[in-house]
């Protein structure tokens, strides 16, 4: 059986920034389900955005997008629609907007030399020993073994590296996402607020030809709830014409810090398996990025050490804590209609001919 001192599950934001940024001295291996070199296969669901947070974390990394990786168009303000109160307002933001799966694949190519990276790999099983992890995964219609000294769970909300080893609850949603055919639509990101849908929030945006729309919902009644959410946006006078695609996946909302686990012994959890989520936006790059780094920091003579990687994610969790707050005042409605009805730092959208 092969043995690696550090195996990474999960080649997505966190696995990937986390094997850029190890010890060059230790042997790593990333086992990932997608495949960059195939059009068919898995993709991350996701809005595909890099907010200032996300951008600070790739410029402390030195690293520069690549064209490839941009979409059109590059939109400098999000449309906020509450149906609630039937208020709309419009605020100035910084976001990039990106294509997420070959965003995935281009930080995949910046790892390709430095580790083992085995795609389009599932992992099906876990034990884990005093001194040691086994992973069991199938590739290539093959079922492999490896071990590891450490093993970093980068798997996302559904992580199996968290399931094995604690059943430590932490909020999730549903988030469901359609691609259709961008016609005749104002290229706008678009912020969607219904308490009688769900109490998270909905986005539209247009990537190049195609609207994507999408919610994250609580977990009952998605279908139906979504058809929902599918007509209010309609209400808005946003076309959905030729669905392309529809895709769905679980998203961890951590309601408290202490819904976060960093890891036990030798198993260390980053970005959205852990928890490191914003409860008030959902963006989990820049958290991915972040954890991610402070785990690569926690190395100690090529050790993990694992109260070093807690004190280090203090400061993040405290930022979660603080969004925690800012949800409630996203989430509330009579709070969101206060304001949207102050209008402060709302900007007002000039029309002309």
């Amino acid at each position: 059986m092969k043995h690696v001192d550090v195996l990474v599950v999960g080649g997505g934001v966190a696995g990937c920034i986390f094997a850029l940024t190890c010890p060059s001295e230790l042997d790593v291996m990333v086992i990932d389900k997608k495949n960059c070199d195939s059009s068919y296969g898995f993709e991350k669901p996701c809005g595909g955005l890099l907010s200032d947070d996300a951008q600070k974390s790739l410029a402390k990394l030195g690293l520069t997008l690549p064209l490839s990786v941009l979409v059109n168009p590059q939109i400098f303000a999000v449309k906020t629609m509450d149906a609630n109160s039937n208020l709309t307002r419009f605020y100035q933001r910084f976001y990039i907007n990106i294509h997420r799966h070959r965003f995935d694949c281009w930080l995949a190519s910046l790892i390709k030399d430095k580790v083992t990276y085995v795609s389009d790999s599932l992992v099906i099983n876990i034990q884990h020993k005093d001194d040691h992890s086994i992973v069991t995964y199938k590739t290539n219609n093959q079922t492999m073994d490896v071990s590891c000294t450490t093993l970093i769970g980068a798997d996302g909300a559904a992580s199996i590296v968290r399931k094995s080893f604690t059943n430590k609850p932490i909020r999730q949603y549903l988030a469901i996402q359609e691609h259709a055919k961008a016609k005749d639509i104002q290229a706008q990101l678009s912020c969607f607020f219904d308490g009688s849908i769900t109490n998270s929030y909905g986005w539209a945006s247009v990537k190049d030809d195609s609207l994507i729309y999408g919610v994250a919902l609580p977990l009952d009644q998605t279908q139906s709830r979504f058809d929902k959410f599918k007509e209010m946006i309609k209400s808005y006078n946003i076309p959905i014409d030729e669905v392309i695609k529809k895709e769905a996946c679980l998203v961890n909302c951590p309601s408290s810090p202490f819904q976060i686990v960093n890891g036990q012994n030798n198993v260390v959890l980053i970005g959205e398996a852990a928890g490191f989520v914003s409860p008030s936006s959902l963006e989990g790059i820049s958290y991915a990025m972040d954890s991610a780094i402070l785990a690569s920091k926690s190395f100690q003579n090529n050790t993990f050490t694992l109260k070093k990687y807690r004190k280090l994610t203090f400061k993040l969790k405290g930022k979660i804590a603080l969004k925690n707050i800012k949800s409630i005042v996203l989430f509330t409605p009579w709070i969101r209609k206060l304001v949207l009805l102050s209008k402060i730092k709302s900007i007002r959208i000039e029309t002309f001919k």
